[in-house]
């Protein structure tokens, strides 16, 4: 049996509804009340504040289990801050810390009327819902989030959906990367060559990268035939990163297959509208696109 006959439902609508439930999680990582939260902690703001926050669930993890489930940092770079991280806040008063900053965050941005509202319920239990048909096996992240307490009010349950749905999709991403036979640091650099993505200069600083490792990275590319001499996609590059996103796509179709189509497509409703109220109130920050 192939895998696209696992799945009876169309999976780049699953991907439609991710990418509007996913901003309910990351807004977060943007938002000072969280870093505000870990600082209270003890913890350094920046790169230690998110291996701690993301890492958490899995406990009091090393460097090398944060660098294999977050893929595309640096090593080196996650040594700076894992397991030091441990030494100043256990993974229990960390993930303490980050629903006291999710609830903040999503009270600010969202206001009070949207999160008593019963859409807000309503999108609730839905994304609750999809997660029911997620898979543990070989999903590290989504399994150490999914044994974790639902939280009782609705905007924290439809974070904690989002960040279940995100972590399975996430987990599912870094098999069709691997089969693809690209590195953490070449994943970056493909994708930042399709000019859609932040520049290198961004890339390299969040996740640790010299310059020499991107160039490195890069000319191993060209040697493959996905990128040509001038940096750019060729033809097999953009058909790779194609292959690679069409996998994680089938990989992510359980949630919505459990949900179905009508379900899904509300979801994808309740979901958007949160988004462009998180957008509107600046959850975001301005990105620098190009490949830089």
């Amino acid at each position: 049996m192939r895998l696209a006959d696992l799945t009876t439902f169309e999976p780049s609508a699953g991907r439609r509804c991710h990418s509007v439930v996913n901003p309910l999680h990351s807004c977060v990582y943007f938002a000072p009340e969280r870093q505000d939260e870990f600082a209270a902690l003890g913890l350094e703001r920046g790169a230690m504040a998110y291996f701690a926050d993301r890492a958490a669930p899995l406990g009091a993890v090393g460097a090398g289990t944060v660098s294999a489930t977050f893929y595309n940092f640096n090593h080196e770079h996650v040594e700076r801050f894992i397991p030091a991280a441990w030494a100043i806040a256990t993974p229990e008063a960390v993930l303490a810390a980050r629903l006291r900053g999710a609830n903040k965050v999503l009270r600010r941005l969202l206001g009070e009327t949207a999160l008593t509202s019963k859409e807000m319920a309503e999108a609730a239990e839905l994304a609750l819902r999809a997660t029911e048909a997620c898979h543990r096996e070989a999903r590290p992240l989504y399994a150490a989030n999914a044994g974790l307490p639902v939280p009782e009010e609705p905007h924290l349950a439809l974070w904690y959906a989002a960040t279940l749905l995100r972590e399975h999709r996430g987990d599912g991403h870094l098999f069709a990367l691997a089969i693809a036979g690209l590195s953490g640091i070449e994943a970056l650099v493909l994708h930042n060559a399709t000019g859609t993505a932040p520049t290198s200069a961004t890339f390299m600083r969040t996740r640790g990268w010299s310059a020499e490792q991107w160039a490195a990275a890069r000319d191993r590319l060209r040697e493959r035939g996905l990128l040509d001499e001038a940096g750019d996609l060729t033809e097999s590059g953009a058909a790779l990163r194609g292959d690679a996103e069409a996998l994680t796509d089938r990989l992510d179709t359980a949630p919505y297959d459990h949900l179905g189509p009508a379900a899904t497509a509300r979801l994808t409703e309740l979901a958007g509208g949160f988004t462009e109220a998180l957008r509107a109130a600046g959850a975001f920050p301005a990105v620098h696109f190009g490949k830089g």
